[in-house]
């Protein structure tokens, strides 16, 4: 139904009152801040001076602590006032630009006048309390994204509430202007879909709270499942909804819940500059967000030179077929599957009866306890005291030791000459010590042999406190050895795993072992050698974090989760992914997600598949979703566009110009990300090399912070989670996709174009693309 002029008219009005009252709202809160802002300064400047600082007595230093301790308070309270003024004034601003998207007009009876409902980024309410816009994460604006004009239902935290909806609208505002306005029957209208949609690329992902679909609000307000797990295909909003999500838990549970109890781990560190705008935009702090390899790099970055997953892939692209390859890839695939997962819990428990190994304790070549001597104790104990807490029963003794064997050196040359050599800083230390020792009392050495005690045993403490430091951290256990252990018994390894071991087992285990003894860890030895040092030295649980989010869960293993769910019990878990995107060997051990609903058990999970791919057009997603098996279960968006390209072409001149071309025409045409994606990190380097004097491009490593407008050179497993105006796919000949293994990776690169996807090959087309494909050069206005 269309609406009437006067109508359109009231409608208008009402956003100039709404932007009027934020206008006055911002007015009032800049002069308040500034004002906030001086008391902060001036108090922190002043603050020494308001504080009577007297230790004479006990009773004066109960009254410096109290005195300390008030203007601590004060100064904390303003900091406080000052943050939440600051939060609020920034979501007034962006109010002020687009007040609201949505309408809804709700009655709880019929016949009963309906209430409308105004939506936006964040709530808004008249000095007697009545809502002008509800945050769209509020409980009724559920009825906007769920339910079309009739008889609709909303949840509340009290229960639920029926009632009927009259109108559902929809708006387009800017600088305080209704640019569009419609009424649908739909939760989402087409024509607010086609106008966000047809936008051109950013290098930062943007807010989807006004066209958020009925599937993704299932996702971004369940907070039910311990386990939701989000099957999606290529640009059907998984991630988008994911950040939403977490918006909504911080809204809703932002009593208890904080920005820094939920953690993303994302696909790689360029992922988390593009999404990190997404949550402040909705008026919310950051989350933590980090991946999978740097956690690993900190937990294991000291000891090993650590192989990232880039890495593990670059080798796999570019290492022929053959023996090597297939070696690594059956290595690859064990090492990430369940069944070394329990070889390796059956390997700890079988050390609690045999086989635990240590480093001796050594200090200055002498030996303070050996590995027997260690065995012997650790094997002492009752056999029904688990492994990780007899290593803290061992850490106990250890430091006993070393303070027996601290007690018998203060006599040794060594600290007699170390006496010696102490400088006026170094005895002004030790006389410190004994005065902290003696309580505060002023006491100085009162013979020799008394200051000569005091010395050796302070000389000997210092020298000591590393050790002592390396024994609390359980560094005595040799998790390397008993690592490698594993690749020297096969008979063991076999009882273990309790079915049969790679083909390749042997050249698996010369690698394995090589590498170790190089102080190397490859990718796929990281987690489960971090998995093996947690079960024998006690798992380092992080128990303030609520929430996890992991995206492209396809390309971790059931390892690496099962590890995850370990090292964070406390979290509810929400992961994304789309095995038609599993680019990396270890993914391909995940197999179906519906397999992860063993991490939680079937009680504690739900499954939500989207279907629907709203980042390309309907002519690129119709092209690409044929090249993948169930391909036809994706559903394009009604945006047309024009239709992708396959050109074949001959030899690296003839693309290299073909190229050049496409990019100045696609940047007269307006497009400002053009990504000229590349088999691997080495051709990205070449093809950057041979185009870097013909015209302005920019080379993507995994090093690189962030994406910028322009044209930008990148190997496709790079390109994941990110989206581009057009997508040059540099060479998609046979010779370059031709393994199965392959395919993904080929699908991933291509689905990464919003408008514009040209295939070049040099020769015959992969078979991979599409029939019918394969236009020749010189033969451009041929599309596919």
């Amino acid at each position: 139904m269309s609406i009437s002029e006067k109508e359109w008219k009231n409608e208008q009005e009402r956003v100039r009152r709404v932007t009027g009252i934020l206008a006055g709202h911002i007015r009032h809160l800049s002069e308040e801040l500034g004002l906030h802002r001086t008391d902060v300064v001036e108090l922190r400047k002043d603050f020494w001076e308001e504080v009577t600082v007297n230790f004479s007595s006990p009773d004066d230093l109960g009254e410096t602590s109290t005195s300390l301790r008030q203007q601590a308070q004060v100064l904390s309270e303003r900091e406080r006032h000052h943050l939440q003024s600051s939060k609020a004034l920034k979501k007034y601003r962006k109010l002020v630009v687009s007040p609201y998207f949505g309408r809804v007009d709700f009655a709880e009876r019929e016949g009963e006048e309906a209430e409308p409902i105004y939506l936006g980024i964040g709530s808004l309410m008249e000095d007697d309390g009545t809502f002008l816009i509800y945050d769209w994460r509020a409980p009724i604006s559920s009825l906007y994204y769920d339910s079309a004009p009739g008889p609709a239902v909303y949840t509340t935290p009290v229960g639920t509430v029926e009632g009927v909806m009259r109108l559902k609208r929809q708006y387009v505002i800017g600088d305080g202007v209704i640019h569009v306005m419609f009424d649908t029957g739909m939760t989402i209208g087409d024509e607010l879909l086609q106008q966000v949609l047809s936008h051109t690329a950013d290098d930062r992902m943007k807010s989807i709270v006004a066209t958020i679909q009925k599937e993704q609000n299932a996702i971004i307000r369940n907070d039910s499942s311990r386990m939701l797990v989000v099957q999606g295909a290529a640009g059907s909003g998984k991630t988008s909804a994911a950040l939403q999500r977490v918006a909504y838990l911080l809204y809703k549970y932002r009593d208890s819940l904080q920005a820094d109890q939920v953690l993303l781990f994302s696909p790689n560190p360029l992922f988390n500059s593009y999404v990190s705008t997404v949550l402040p935009e909705l008026g919310e702090d950051n989350m933590q967000q980090t991946t999978f390899q740097m956690y690993l790099e900190h937990r294991l970055g000291r000891e090993f030179q650590l192989e990232d997953i880039f890495s593990q892939t670059e080798s796999l692209l570019n290492e022929p077929d053959g023996e090597a390859a297939d070696t690594r890839r059956q290595e690859i695939a064990y090492k990430s599957s369940v069944p070394f997962l329990r070889a390796i819990r059956a390997y700890a428990s079988q050390l609690e009866s045999e086989g635990m190994r240590f480093k001796p304790l050594v200090f200055q070549g002498k030996t303070v306890v050996s590995r027997e001597e260690m065995v012997r104790r650790f094997y002492s104990f009752d056999p029904s005291i688990r492994l990780a807490n007899r290593i803290d029963l061992m850490i106990g003794w250890l430091l006993k030791r070393i303070a027996e064997f601290g007690h018998e050196e203060r006599g040794a040359e060594w600290v007699e000459n170390a006496i010696e050599l102490l400088d006026s800083s170094e005895y002004h230390r030790a006389y410190q010590t004994l005065r902290r020792k003696q309580h505060g009392k002023d006491q100085s050495f009162s013979d020799f042999d008394e200051e000569k005690d005091i010395l050796s045993r302070y000389i000997v403490s210092q020298r000591l406190k590393p050790l002592r430091g390396w024994v609390k951290r359980s560094r005595f256990v040799d998790v390397k050895d008993l690592y490698a252990s594993l690749f020297r018994d096969r008979e063991r390894m076999e009882r273990l795993n309790g079915e049969a071991l790679p083909e390749r087992w042997e050249a698996v285990c010369r690698r394995t072992l090589a590498a170790l003894e190089q102080g190397e860890l490859a990718y796929e030895d990281a987690t489960p050698f971090l998995y093996l040092k947690e079960l024998s030295e006690g798992f380092r649980t992080n128990t303030q974090i609520r929430h996890v989010f992991i995206d492209e869960v396809q390309d971790y293993s059931p390892f690496q989760l099962e590890f995850i769910r370990r090292i964070f019990p406390r979290a509810k878990m929400t992961v994304l992914g789309d095995l038609n995107q599993a680019i990396y060997a270890q993914g391909e051990t995940l197999g179906d997600l519906g397999g992860l609903v063993g991490i939680y058990g079937p009680e504690n999970t739900e499954v939500i598949s989207l279907t629907k791919s709203y980042r390309s057009t309907y002519e690129i997603v119709e092209f690409t979703r044929r090249m993948i098996s169930g391909g036809e279960r994706i559903i394009p968006f009604n945006r047309r566009g024009d239709a992708p390209q396959v050109i074949e072409l001959h030899g690296r001149g003839e693309l290299l110009s073909a190229v050049e071309a496409d990019i100045r025409d696609l940047h007269e045409r307006g497009y400002a990300y053009v990504a000229v994606i590349c088999k691997t990190a080495k051709e990205s380097a070449e093809v950057h090399e041979a185009l870097k004097d013909r015209l302005p491009v920019r080379l993507v490593t995994k090093e690189t912070p962030n994406f910028q407008k322009g044209t930008l050179i990148l190997p496709a497993y790079l390109a994941k989670g990110v989206e581009f105006d057009a997508v040059l796919i540099w060479d998609g000949s046979a010779e370059a996709y031709s393994r199965e293994s392959e395919r993904k990776l080929f699908y991933t690169a291509c689905t990464r174009a919003m408008h514009v996807l040209h295939v070049y090959c040099d020769g015959q087309p992969s078979p991979f693309l599409p029939s019918p494909a394969k236009e020749k050069a010189g033969t451009r206005g041929d599309q596919v």
